[in-house]
């Protein structure tokens, strides 16, 4: 089911996934409800962990119930309140799932929310094969505790094909518009 979405945030039952395309730019903490901020695990391409914490805080988040797999080809250098994961490279999945697995201990069942953000960067280093299996197993470790999963992508950055993929992940596709 797509659905173009008119408030701005993601409303998931416990153990739902939902594929999320955004315009770019966008960053998923910003359609996130405020309950995900309570025990929220993101894994993300974005290493500007300062201007992520500044995002949580924006959103009335506390960034201490927040934490990070940071997946970029850059060094993470951030000292602050998110709970952050050794860094990882974009290309190195299997790290990704390392550091997945390591900091998805702290998803509370039935409470803790998955983000995984930025869908099209990391086609960018892998194969949508490759990623697919990625997020396969993610969403089956969150389907298995009962944590809210989100999925996302920019608006036009996967093909066709890997959005196919993607969709048979979710159990809803939410299509946010650009803001004003």
């Amino acid at each position: 089911m797509t659905a173009e979405v008119d408030t701005q945030a993601v409303e998931l039952a416990a153990g739902e996934v939902a594929l999320c395309v955004q315009p770019s730019g966008d960053r998923v903490v910003d359609v996130l409800p405020a309950e995900a901020f309570e025990n929220l695990l993101l894994v993300t391409t974005d290493g500007n962990l300062r201007k992520l914490e500044r995002a949580v805080e924006a959103r009335g988040g506390d960034p201490r119930r927040v934490g990070v797999v940071p997946v970029t080809g850059t060094e993470v250098n951030y000292d602050g309140p998110l709970w952050v994961t050794d860094r990882v490279s974009p290309s190195d999945l299997t790290g990704v799932s390392i550091q997945f697995s390591k900091a998805f201990q702290h998803v509370e069942p039935g409470e803790g929310w998955v983000a995984v953000d930025s869908l099209g960067v990391l086609s960018m280093y892998v194969s949508s094969e490759r990623l697919f299996r990625l997020l396969d197993t993610l969403v089956g470790a969150t389907r298995g505790r009962n944590a809210r999963t989100v999925l996302a992508t920019a608006e036009g950055v996967l093909g066709d094909q890997a959005m196919t993929q993607f969709r048979g992940l979710a159990d809803e596709e939410l299509n946010f518009p650009s803001r004003p």
